[in-house]
């Protein structure tokens, strides 16, 4: 393949993308891995190397509840495939382009590897947990196979778990098999206004700590939500315990459409699409989110908080050396990651890795790409 005649590259199957990685491997030319180009500030050094052009479901058993895609899928056309037969991703992969002002197609493979979800993270759990199985190409070249259609069939590591969140520095995938879920007959939300954000993590933790399978507990401009899904009558059952356990808040309940807006913009981050600035992704244990946002206010700027108090995003100014090790201080509880911004400006994407787990996180990196060509410092601590 003559790279020099394009600009960027899109391997049509997963053994010229093998071959392609072998040669770049051999002459150590560093490849910018990407699935449909809408995730992280992160331009990257050498040649673009994408994946969209392996697309197609391989298999779909709505019976079974799996599905298996090539990476270059578009994620509309798996949820789209999934709608049909009543089912979708339980992690309700985040759309990020509203946030980033993009304009590419978000794919599954760039879900996967970035380990994407949304607000029912809380009930159902990341991208990873879904994963059955993958195929990808490592940076020597090799095709490797991991997993399968079922738990069962995953022994020994689970590469699945490995590669989800890794951002294609540890291979690139092509083929991913997830689990299924069958799509909630019913929805609202409960909403509590006028709470600080302390008094909204303590409403999550009450919520949370029930039975009521809360499966979204969010916080924004003074207002904290939680969402049930399920059952219509379920539904109604788990609102009035809640309600009942937070007697004493004043409280209004949001139907099913209202519901699925809200929760999309959630998910998204939409709220913060139009207001300038760096926007930081920041996972907290959720008792810590009131700590750390009184520690980013002097900063300026807004906060949100989602996952129950796990997950803070926050944007506010970018740009100096100064702010951006602010941020990375506030946030020294968690972990801070720079998704809006310019990282030659705002600093590393990824928060700087404790000594011990760069150490391990190198030496993974050398046994999967020990020509350290794909994503290069992409992720180093």
């Amino acid at each position: 393949m003559d790279v020099s005649l394009a600009s960027d590259v899109a391997p049509g199957d997963e053994a010229e993308l093998a071959a392609f990685v072998a040669d770049s491997a051999a002459g150590r030319r560093a490849l910018r891995v990407i699935g449909g180009g809408t995730r992280l500030p992160f331009s990257g050094d050498g040649v673009t190397l994408t994946t969209r052009a392996l697309r197609g479901i391989v298999t779909y058993e709505p019976g079974e509840l799996t599905l298996i895609a090539r990476t270059g899928t578009p994620l509309d056309e798996i949820e789209a495939t999934l709608a049909a037969q009543g089912q979708a991703l339980a992690f309700e992969p985040m759309d990020h382009r509203v946030l980033l002002g993009g304009s590419g197609t978000p794919t599954i493979g760039g879900v996967v590897a970035a380990n994407v979800c949304g607000p029912r993270r809380v009930q159902a759990g990341a991208a990873r947990d879904h994963l059955l199985g993958v195929r990808f190409v490592d940076g020597q070249g090799r095709v490797i196979k991991n997993g399968g259609r079922v738990m069962k069939n995953v022994t020994g590591m689970d590469l699945g778990k490995l590669l989800a969140g890794s951002f294609g520095t540890l291979g690139v995938l092509t083929q991913v098999a997830l689990k299924t879920l069958p799509v909630a007959e019913s929805r609202l939300t409960l909403a509590f206004p006028d709470v600080s954000a302390r008094q909204a993590v303590e409403i999550f933790c009450a919520a949370l700590g029930t039975p009521c399978e809360v499966s979204g507990a969010a916080f924004l401009n003074g207002t904290a939500w939680l969402r049930i899904e399920g059952l219509a009558g379920q539904v109604a059952h788990r609102r009035d315990r809640l309600a009942a356990l937070l007697r004493g808040r004043p409280v209004e309940v949001l139907d099913d459409a209202a519901t699925r807006g809200l929760w999309r913009d959630l998910r998204d981050v939409r709220y913060f699409a139009d207001v300038a600035g760096a926007v930081w992704r920041i996972v907290v244990k959720p008792t810590d989110a009131p700590a750390v946002l009184d520690a980013l206010a002097p900063l300026g700027g807004r906060s949100s908080l989602d996952w129950g108090g796990g997950l803070i995003w926050h944007v506010g100014p970018g740009g100096a050396d100064a702010v951006r090790r602010a941020v990375r201080q506030a946030a020294a509880a968690g972990h801070a990651t720079l998704v809006r911004g310019d990282p030659a400006a705002d600093g590393p994407v990824f928060q700087p890795q404790p000594a011990g787990v760069a150490a391990l996180s190198a030496a993974m990196r050398r046994t999967f790409d020990p020509a350290g060509i794909l994503n290069p410092g992409l992720m180093a601590g």
